[in-house]
């Protein structure tokens, strides 16, 4: 079940000089950075009362982020909504027609579980499922 939209991420070229322009358009600091090996990303997390805005740079070439910005440009990546139960809300998606991008759920940043599904068949939105790590 879906509980209330995570976050947004949004692919930039560069984070020191986008938290510098969200900073000034936030009135707000960063509240956290990590690196996500596997997939290829620094994300920059900022926090205004109760939405978050993840901001994520591609670390190498082949990183999904880069070919993104390759292709559309800087910009909204992603909408990401929280679930109580990822492996079960996959499972429903699934049988409902929905492609997933990855079969089991997978490490992601902010301490989340996480699967993205298909653009394609949610017109041209990459949605991503977020499961706090307990």
């Amino acid at each position: 079940m879906f509980t209330n939209v995570e976050h947004l991420g949004i692919a930039v070229k560069s984070i020191s000089a986008s938290d510098d322009l969200f900073s000034k358009l936030f009135n707000v600091a960063p509240y956290k950075h990590e690196a996500v090996e596997t997939e290829g990303v620094m994300t920059s997390f900022f926090k205004i009362n109760q939405t978050k805005i993840e901001l994520l740079e591609a670390t190498n070439p082949d990183s999904p982020i880069a070919k993104f910005i390759e292709k559309k440009g800087e910009g909204i990546h992603h909408v990401a909504f929280e679930v109580n139960d990822i492996v079960s809300e996959m499972q429903r998606l699934k049988d409902e027609g929905f492609i997933l991008l990855n079969e089991t759920p997978k490490q992601g940043a902010d301490n989340k579980l996480v699967c993205f599904l298909h653009p394609k068949g949610t017109n041209g939105v990459l949605i991503e499922l977020c499961q706090e790590k307990k």
